[in-house]
């Protein structure tokens, strides 16, 4: 069960369903329930089929979506769940449920959870994917006026829904050790750690391309936490370094504040049919990640790849990476600035991190051994 249609991959609930999805389908028969906020196209469709023996997918029409949120205003319940929560849906995954009767039931996000919280006929492992709350807590904190009082109520719901949905679950999973510090169950020790991975076609990928840019950064560009990390790029460390520096920033439906960053030295990509070639692209990979939860699939890919890395230390807290081995660390504009400066002229230093962060991404971050994890769990 999934709240958004796991592809295109735009986004990182939808890869690490979708990857999960097609390791799971080498030992079980999987049976694949989403909601979507928008039409679900054929064709994407078709990329689920040669896992899954039936697919389901219920878009969530505009007045579902305002309804959902309206509804859970007077509850304690958060906005989010609201909004991918709705009774006519409801009705029928109940329905779908009776038909398949499931030996198990994997519910991705909490935003998916009350759709099967209270089928009790088999086992269910809810997959929190990310601390949501801790996520909400941060943004509140940088946020003004309305947008501070409406994250910071949203924090509340997300604490007080992530501690009280345990309850219905017999299983519990998370991307990383770092999440799991910030869901306040008593029981909280009993979340296994999931980790996301990276696909094998990322390290088979000759990335000695021509480099058209010095510094990249991807990621769904509607994200607050990648629109913050690319304003940060171009406004806070560019002016600290060479003003000749080019600046790559990939990846779909960027918002407003994004495109503002366009120039001469920043190119502002959009959606790009291969994200393997915008990060071959680039000398370095930077990513300024100050807000959000979780572990970043855009670190995963760049090592894999074999592009150098720079990140903050929330960032690494989640990934694991060896500082001056596998990695960088920068927690301000001044100390990304010298990192950056330290690879440009220090081939040895960005060889070794190349070399370093591949085989660190090998030994530790591919879908086929990191999911094997959950199908331990399920099994058990």
């Amino acid at each position: 069960m999934t709240s958004r249609f796991p592809y295109p991959l735009e986004k990182g609930d939808k890869l690490r369903a979708y990857h999960q999805i097609k390791q799971l389908a080498n030992h079980f028969e999987v049976h694949l329930i989403s909601t979507s906020e928008q039409k679900v196209n054929p064709t994407d469709i078709d990329q689920l089929r040669p896992f899954c023996a039936s697919i389901n997918v219920f878009p969530i029409s505009l007045p579902q979506k305002l309804w959902g949120v309206l509804s859970k205003l007077l509850s304690r319940k958060p906005i989010q769940v609201g909004y991918f929560h709705h009774y006519s849906i409801h009705k029928k995954v109940n329905r779908i449920l009776q038909e398949i009767r499931p030996d198990h039931i994997y519910c991705q996000l909490i935003r998916a959870a009350e759709y099967v919280k209270n089928y009790h006929h088999c086992p269910k492992t809810i997959d929190y994917m990310d601390a949501l709350s801790k996520g909400m807590e941060r943004r509140s904190k940088n946020a003004k006026f309305i947008k501070h009082y409406i994250f910071e109520n949203e924090f509340k719901r997300l604490t007080y829904y992530e501690n009280s949905i345990f309850e219905y679950f017999e299983h519990h999973t998370i991307i990383s050790q770092q999440d799991k510090q910030y869901i306040f169950h008593k029981n909280r020790a009993q979340i296994h750690v999931i980790p996301n991975g990276v696909d094998a076609s990322f390290l088979e990928v000759n990335q000695q391309q021509s480099k058209s840019a010095d510094l990249v950064f991807t990621g769904n560009m509607s994200y607050p936490p990648n629109v913050t990390a690319a304003q940060f790029i171009v406004q806070d460390i560019l002016p600290l370094i060479s003003p000749s520096t080019k600046v790559k920033i990939a990846g779909s439906s960027p918002a407003k504040e994004v495109l503002k960053l366009a120039s001469s030295h920043v190119e502002i990509t959009g959606y790009v049919d291969d994200i393997k070639a915008a990060y071959c692209s680039a000398e370095i990979f930077v990513a300024p990640m100050f807000l959000g939860t979780g572990l970043q699939n855009k670190l995963l890919e760049a090592m894999a790849l074999g592009i150098p890395c720079i990140t903050t230390t929330l960032a690494n807290n989640a990934l694991g990476a060896k500082p001056e081995q596998e990695i960088l660390i920068a927690d301000d504009a001044e100390a990304f600035a010298h990192q950056i400066k330290r690879l440009q002229n220090t081939p040895e230093l960005k060889q070794k991190l190349i070399d370093n962060g591949r085989a660190f991404i090998v030994d530790n971050y591919q879908w086929s051994s990191v999911t094997d994890k959950l199908v331990q769990l399920i099994m058990e």
